[in-house]
């Protein structure tokens, strides 16, 4: 079923859903929130947008134009809908289709900013009940390997990538990036709450950009009553202010 709802706590902005599908989480805000946005960010991607979280999000950052592309044509549908009830679609422009197929044609060194919140898993671990959520969660369509891969070739020198993944995955994401000359510059670790593992971090690279990586402070998602932290309640309710 479409329900239309709140993207944050702000109200500002709405997004459509479906509820029997993929339906986007705290680690999209987190990512949207953590990627660098700066003045001279003019031109940014979206890979696997879903239906379209991280550029309504980053609409609040920015006036960059954001190109966004997904493969699943429900998702996409919801995306359009999303785009057009928020009136910016003279920002945000999404892409129906494959990004392994699409970015061969794609300009080179065109891109100040990728973005991802790709498939945390290689398989499906998690037995995923419909289609659309099977492609969400592993590598059926997409692979770490071809998002760095698409970044190499799509990033201007200079430009950065942030994607968010599965704490796992750790010493995987940091040689696909070396091999694809783009330099770790930036990382942060997603806790659920104190005294538990990280389940997912969040980790920025510039492409062929100087050595040396900042290790930010750590997110815990709850406190020990199971509620936001303060952190994480500032972000829903202060987003890009």
């Amino acid at each position: 079923m479409k329900v239309l709802n709140d993207l944050l706590w702000d109200g500002e902005l709405k997004i459509y859903q479906d509820t029997e599908k993929f339906k986007f989480s705290i680690d999209s805000i987190l990512l949207a929130n953590f990627v660098t946005i700066n003045k001279s960010v003019k031109r940014i991607l979206d890979i696997g947008t879903g239906n379209a979280p991280i550029p309504l999000m980053l609409s609040k950052r920015t006036t960059a134009k954001i190109d966004a592309i997904e493969i699943q044509e429900e998702s996409y549908n919801l995306a359009k809908e999303s785009i057009s009830y928020n009136k910016l679609s003279n920002q945000i422009n999404v892409i129906l289709g494959d990004i392994k197929e699409k970015y061969i044609e794609m300009e080179n060194n065109f891109y100040d900013t990728i973005v991802s919140n790709p498939p945390y898993y290689k398989y499906d671990m998690k037995k995923s009940s419909t289609k659309s959520i099977l492609l969400a969660r592993c590598e059926q369509e997409l692979s770490l390997i071809d998002i760095f891969k698409i970044s190499k070739k799509l990033l201007k020198d200079g430009g950065n990538i942030a994607i968010v993944i599965d704490t796992k995955r750790l010493t995987e994401v940091l040689i696909l990036m070396k091999e694809n000359s783009i330099e770790p510059k930036k990382i942060q670790f997603v806790y659920p709450k104190e005294n538990k593992k990280s389940k997912f971090f969040l980790i920025e690279g510039t492409k062929n950009g100087n050595s040396g990586i900042k290790v930010l402070n750590p997110v815990f998602i709850q406190d020990n009553n199971d509620n936001y932290t303060a952190y994480v309640k500032k972000v829903l309710t202060e987003f890009g202010k």
